[in-house]
């Protein structure tokens, strides 16, 4: 450093040195200030002063990382919220809640909810450019737990996702084999004798293969039975593959993007077209889709689609901050939010034909079983003279019985002989029946679909490419999660980002044992059901706050028509200051009540009946669920005591200029008065380091700023742009 620069003079002189950060950011180079716009809206004299940005970091002068193409920016987003819900919850949520009816109180709610809240979280992470702690620090800091309870959930989410990806692992390699290993039940040699393993036979070949090959499941939660050392390994692979793919960052982990985010595309359109040529495919998806309009009526399907709704887009995780962060400031975060949310909506609407045209063909098959076995009871009860011939219809053929023909015979046969009908223990065999068994989650994926393969040709291949899908979903998602977690610890500590990323996976494994015993699904349901639903809530909750009331309304607008260059539909200033707290309001009052009425619970696999079976919580892991909810919610009040009696600092005045050149960081606190309100000329203004300006207010929707620049600057977007000095550090 220069001997006679102002910092060193600062250093050995006890007299008053003036020094601003925009000599600071000139690199100890003079300012003239005769032949530089220091005053907003004033008039260039001369050549506005240039600011030399890093030669590594395009883009921006802050040295943070910055996405390639936008390309790779749009597939991180599409891939992180696209995930396994997509695939596994929407269906069944579309099933159980009136079919095609139930897609428009998810539309109106992603239009209420969805896409407002989304553009939310795009908007400030790209113009402040930090992770989740410091958006909200810097928005509110009295609010600025919110950035540790995302993180928080985040941790908890990784913890039990990264699991499913271990078990969708775990059946990629078993299905490199011929016949499938789930496709018959197991023999038991007992002596001379070979019978059927009892508990495949009481429930079905793949039911068993999940729950006692996979899993080798506990009859319940208290007997944790020891390390499931398959599930052990497959679960270290998973850890591994996420550490590699986000070691490097959004260098990395961008471009696993491009292959995580295409592929299950590319997977769904070959199941669809596949699924489109079975028996059965078209009654799976008239069933699917055939409206049931009462159910219109009923607040649980609404409560359910905007839960939907709002994980689908993977809000408040602080993923989306955390991707959308590594924007140029002047990137149209209007038009990505739009966008990703229609190719999320899509993107389920693909899913639920895939699934219920797969489901489809199931469902005939097993309707065709039903109508074998229960022909044969009836020839069986027609020999033992049970039965009269003259209850059979004269056209019906045994040897080719169809499911109309018997139906034709249940029907006469139960009309004549309904005093004693029971004792037969005939079934109806209705499609509609099997149409209506609703699966979710694991039993969709690892029970009822890979059944449903087993019958397909060529079913391993098919079982290969599902399951790789499956693998790259996850990732996709659980890339974006390690963001939410990595990205705002780095802005905090400045360490580096690949020994934070292996202390995490190393750390993230360790923990994750609890969910590899055989005891560990049962503590997946739990993570599932407590550690994010309630928290995330009233993190999107305190978010929308924040920044409508507390930051404002009106700021923001006008801070995102400086970002964006024009003034995002006044359609979007009502959503954030009254619809969407509201609903999220009424969706949060609605989770507390369901608590409050719902035992906690798991479903508990008995192997004696073959057979789920519903059992309550005991009291520590009843402790367990309401802790996981208290942990993640904690910050939110300890920042705010700490800060509201100035136990802790919040950061605001502080800031932190790197040379990189001279290899020396200084760190500036407690800026002076008069430092605090000099302004700095910008590069241009889509590179200007203020995350959130004051210069000109928005009067509401429909309004006209009250002051323009009267002379842009060349290649500006708006005009004029300047630096606050109490800008946080990473914006410089």
């Amino acid at each position: 450093m220069p001997k006679n620069s102002k910092v060193t003079q600062r250093e050995h002189s006890n007299e008053h040195v003036t020094e601003s950060v925009a000599d600071l950011l000139a690199l100890e180079e003079p300012m003239d200030y005769k032949t530089s716009v220091m005053n907003v809206g004033g008039a260039a004299v001369g050549p506005a002063l240039k600011v030399k940005e890093p030669d590594d970091t395009p883009g921006n002068g802050d040295g943070r990382p910055a996405w390639n193409s936008k390309l790779q920016y749009i597939l991180a987003q599409v891939g992180f919220s696209v995930g396994l819900g997509n695939v596994w919850r929407f269906p069944y949520l579309c099933q159980k809640n009136g079919g095609g009816a139930y897609l428009v109180p998810y539309f109106i709610l992603l239009l209420l909810i969805g896409i407002p809240l989304f553009f939310l979280e795009l908007a400030v992470g790209q113009r402040i450019r930090r992770g989740s702690i410091g958006v909200w620090n810097y928005v509110c800091p009295r609010l600025g737990g919110i950035g540790a309870s995302s993180l928080m959930v985040c941790g908890f989410v990784g913890l039990y996702y990264n699991v499913i990806i271990g078990w969708s692992i775990f059946y990629f390699f078993q299905s490199f084999q011929y016949p499938l290993p789930w496709s018959e039940c197991p023999i038991r040699k007992n002596g001379t004798q070979a019978i059927v393993e009892p508990e495949c036979d009481k429930s079905s070949a793949t039911t068993y293969f999940w729950y006692r090959v996979t899993l080798n499941i506990t009859s319940t939660i208290a007997d944790s039975g020891g390390l499931n050392w398959r599930m052990t390994l497959s679960l270290l692979a998973a850890w591994i593959i996420v550490c590699l793919a986000v070691i490097k960052g959004i260098q990395s982990s961008g471009k696993v993007m491009y292959f995580s985010s295409l592929f299950p595309y590319l997977v769904l359109f070959c199941f669809l077209v596949r699924g489109l040529l079975l028996k059965g495919a078209v009654d799976g998806i008239a069933h699917m889709f055939t409206p049931k309009l009462e159910k219109m009526l009923e607040p649980q399907v609404w409560r359910e689609a905007a839960t939907q709704v709002f994980f689908a887009l993977g809000l408040g995780f602080g993923g989306v901050i955390a991707f959308s962060s590594y924007n140029k400031r002047d990137n149209n975060c209007h038009f990505d939010a739009a966008l990703v949310s229609v190719i999320n909506f899509i993107t389920s609407i693909l899913a639920t034909l895939v699934v219920f045209a797969v489901l489809g063909f199931k469902a005939n098959i097993m309707n065709e079983k039903c109508v074998v076995e229960n022909a044969e009871k009836i020839l069986g009860y027609l020999n033992s003279d049970v039965l009269s011939h003259a209850l059979i219809p004269s056209h019906v053929n045994f040897s080719h019985l169809s499911a109309s023909d018997y139906a034709e015979m249940y029907g006469v046969i139960k009309t004549v002989r309904e005093d004693s009908f029971a004792k037969l223990d005939l079934d109806p065999c209705l499609l509609e029946d099997e149409l209506n068994k609703a699966v979710q989650g694991t039993g969709l994926a690892f029970i009822a679909f890979t059944e449903a393969m087993t019958h397909f040709p060529a079913s391993p291949f098919w079982s290969v490419m599902f399951f790789f899908m499956l693998i790259n979903l996850g990732l996709g998602s659980m890339i974006g999660t390690m963001e939410g977690i990595t990205s705002p610890v780095l802005d905090t500590f400045k360490i580096r980002k690949e020994i934070l990323t292996v202390c995490c996976c190393i750390g993230a494994f360790l923990f994750g044992l609890l969910f590899v015993q055989r005891s560990g699904n049962y503590f997946v349901t739990m993570f599932d059901d407590y550690s994010a639903g309630l928290p995330l809530t009233i993190v999107v909750f305190l978010e929308n706050i924040s920044v409508a009331w507390i930051y404002g309304t009106k700021r923001f607008m006008q801070d995102l028509e400086d970002m964006l260059g024009f003034r995002p539909y006044s359609f979007y200033f009502y959503m954030w200051k009254y619809v969407s707290p509201l609903c999220l309001l009424v969706l949060i009052a609605a989770t507390i009540i369901e608590m409050a009425v719902s035992t906690p619970g798991y479903n508990a696999w008995v192997q004696d009946l073959g057979a789920e079976q519903f059992q309550s919580y005991p009291t520590w892991a009843l402790a367990m669920c309401f802790t996981l909810i208290i942990v993640a919610m904690l910050p939110l009040p300890i920042v705010f005591i700490a800060r509201q009696f100035n136990l802790m600092s919040d950061g605001s005045n502080k800031l932190s200029v790197s040379y990189r050149k001279g290899c020396m960081m200084k760190d500036m606190s407690n800026l002076e008065e008069h430092d605090e309100t000099r302004f700095i000329l910008s590069k241009n203004p889509s590179e200007t380091p203020s995350p959130m300006p004051t210069h000109r207010s928005y009067l509401g929707p429909g309004s006209t700023s009250p002051l323009e620049p009267s002379n842009p600057t060349p290649n500006s977007r708006y005009g004029t742009g300047y630096l606050m000095a109490t800008t946080p550090e990473s914006e410089l």
